[in-house]
């Protein structure tokens, strides 16, 4: 499908976020500064840039803070280098970006979106996230499954052997024991305050799900690929997509492995950080392309 020395922009979603991030751009890109406070109603600029009530790391600030950086970074990245990208794609909250980018929504409506999601995600309390470093996902579902732990499901593929649980707090700490035997396995909790892209995301997806239906969807200019399928987005799938990714797991690993099918060469990471792009390298090391029939 694509040509040789194709290009694909990715976006990272929450965990990226630092003090600090979007400095110059704001300088570079006022008009987006100016509708991101029209829309949340306070310094988007204070809070990236000095955080001083110390808000960047609770969801509902995380996530337009940090929609707006990467928005403000893809626009200049493909302004500094000339070139859009030939694939799309995001991590969670990057999603929005990936989605923006493609013409899907704008930035005002992609703003709306996220602020809402994290809200609706901030009041989800109790739950809890781990990182099974040196198992695949696979691997996780059947120690659990062989263990009788029903409760954890796993949130993200991140890579062949990067696998993030979700759970009830209580239930992802208890899980420490049953990996920490495992041998050349590291289990590390994370820190979050909702058990993110579970079945306990269920009624936060409800009501994500009523809140977009007075949005309209463009069809993607440029193909997006889905963090719960791992295939491109379709024109009519997109909200049922969105709000399934609440509750299902991201399919990093996957996402990767069709865009290196489809002929990608190079990823470029617009956001702060570089944690899709060591996550993408050890991808490349590690699992095969996929090639997929590509919808016309």
């Amino acid at each position: 499908m694509m040509k040789l020395n194709s290009i694909a922009y990715v976006f990272p979603g929450q965990g990226s976020q630092r003090v600090g991030m979007g400095d110059g751009l704001f300088d570079r890109y006022p008009a987006i500064e100016a509708q991101a406070n029209a829309v949340l109603g306070y310094s988007i600029r204070e809070l990236c840039l000095k955080d001083p009530l110390r808000q960047l790391g609770q969801t509902q600030f995380t996530q337009p803070a940090l929609f707006t950086v990467n928005a403000m970074a893809y626009r200049d990245a493909v302004a500094s280098s000339g070139q859009g990208g030939d694939l799309l794609a995001g991590h969670s909250l990057g999603e929005y970006n990936a989605l923006h980018a493609a013409g899907v929504v704008d930035f005002t409506t992609g703003l709306k979106l996220v602020q809402k999601r994290g809200e609706i995600m901030s009041r989800i309390k109790g739950g809890g996230m781990a990182a099974v470093i040196g198992l695949a996902a696979d691997e996780v579902t059947e120690v659990l499954r062989h263990s009788g732990v029903t409760t954890l499901d796993v949130a993200n593929e991140n890579s062949p052997l990067q696998t993030v649980v979700s759970g009830l707090e209580q239930d992802v700490r208890s899980a420490a024991k049953l990996f920490a035997e495992m041998p050349g396995c590291t289990y590390i909790p994370l820190m979050v305050s909702g058990a993110f892209h579970s079945r306990y995301m269920q009624a936060a997806r409800d009501e994500f799900e009523a809140f977009m239906q007075q949005f309209v969807f463009a069809a993607p200019k440029i193909p997006v690929i889905s963090n719960v399928q791992a295939r491109p987005y379709l024109p009519d799938q997109i909200q049922a997509l969105l709000s399934l990714q609440l509750t299902h797991p991201v399919k990093w690993t996957e996402t990767i492995q069709v865009m290196l099918g489809a002929g990608i060469n190079e990823f470029r990471e617009v956001g702060p950080g570089e944690v899709l792009s060591k996550l993408i390298r050890v991808i490349r090391e590690q699992a095969p392309a996929i090639a997929i029939d590509w919808p016309i």
